[in-house]
This record gives C-alpha cells, structure tokens and sequence, in this order.
C-alpha cells in the first residue's frame, strides 16, 4: 500500500510540473508527452515487430489521451495473442506485453491446416517445429478444449497423444503414440480415461490394440 501511494504522489507532483510548465500549448498538445516509444514483447521477433508497426500506424500522439481500445482492438486480432498487457511510462513510452497461447493441436478446415490456440482461436503457421497431435471430424474448439482439460485431469499425460477422433455423437477416441487406441463414452470421460489408464498398466500393454471403453464398468480389448 505505502509504495502504490508513492507512486500516486509522484504521478501528482509529475502532473503539477506539467501544468505548471506549459505556456501558450494546451495539455493535450504539450510535445513533451506526445508519444515516441513503442516496446511490444511477448512474441517473436517478427510478431513484435509488425504488432509494433500496426500501432505506429495509429499516429497516437498525447500518451494521456490515447485511445486504448483502438490498440486492444489491433491486439486482439492477432491469435497467437493469449492475453495482453498495456502499460504507459511517462511521458511518452507505451509498452505491450503478451503472453502468448500454447499451441495444442492441428485440423483440417477447409483444406487448411490450422493450428488450435490454449486461447481457442485457429492460427495458420508456416513454421513449427512442435509436435502437436491431429484432430480428426468436426468439433467446435470449445468442446476439443472441454475434453483437454478431462484428459488433463485423468491419469494420462497429453504428450502421450498422437490424434484425436471426433464424432457425431459428440463422442472422442484418443490414439496414443503406441498406437493404442482409446474409444471412449460420449460421457463420464475421465472416469472411463482413468479405467482405461489402470487397464494399460495391469495387462502391460505395448502398441497396436484397440481398447473399447464404451459400456460402463467394461473394457473389451482388440488387435
């Protein structure tokens, strides 16, 4: 609390030699807080430099008077963006920092192959090195999100996944990197993911099976 009120001091005492100093210029044309510096981090050289440039295009000028919504809206188109933060020194530096979103998948839409966000949006990358499993059918991103996180909560690790396979029905089959595949209940995922997870480990299963998991309670296993 003590420093919070310090900074608030300061602010004030910065804004009384402002006032104090302008002559024959208005306060939202002093040159003195025009806008000078923009430092965006957070993504790639690249990404930072072009989300940089977006802002320049801007013209923002006074730092007191910036629109922040115009720039939110700049940031907020980008994808890979998972949250964001704006900061203003003064008197006339803005500064950006993004926390940018995992990467967690890749589909097919359209005939494109798109890349699925932590945040829930699709980006389309030309180079990643990340290998990330497929997403075979249709889901809204939303539901591939929900059934992550069951996965993530269940006793199997997400890395261990090699593709996804979604249904009509809402259902989803998991294939591992063994090439076990999981064919799991429209409900009660987790329990069924954790089942089938101590199932694996008492038969020492190694690859090439397929674990029917679909009837509580029951496992049914097949080459």
């Amino acid at each position: 609390m003590r420093q919070r009120k310090s900074k608030q001091i300061l602010t004030y005492f910065f804004l009384l030699f402002l006032l104090g100093s302008i002559t024959n210029l208005t306060f939202q044309d002093n040159q003195l807080l025009n806008l000078k510096k923009i430092i965006v981090s957070g993504l790639d050289e690249k990404g930072n430099e072009d989300l940089k440039n977006k802002i320049h295009n801007l013209k923002l000028k006074n730092i007191f008077f910036i629109n922040e919504k115009q720039i939110k809206n700049i940031i907020e188109i980008n994808s890979l963006i998972e949250s964001y933060k704006i900061s203003k020194i003064y008197p006339s530096t803005l500064e950006i920092k993004i926390n940018k979103t995992n990467l967690l998948a890749k589909i097919n839409k359209n005939g494109k192959i798109l890349f699925v966000g932590s945040n829930g949006k699709l980006s389309e990358i030309f180079s990643h090195n990340k290998k990330l499993p497929f997403i075979f059918g249709k889901p809204k991103i939303q539901e591939f999100l929900d059934f992550k996180k069951v996965l993530d909560e269940s006793k199997f690790s997400y890395d261990e996944v090699k593709n996804f396979y979604f249904f009509p029905s809402k259902r989803w089959d998991v294939e591992l990197e063994n090439n076990i595949i999981l064919k799991l209940p429209r409900y009660n995922s987790k329990n069924s993911l954790d089942y089938v997870f101590d199932f694996l480990v008492l038969k020492n299963f190694r690859s090439n099976f397929t674990i029917d998991a679909r009837v509580n309670n029951q496992i049914i296993s097949y080459e």
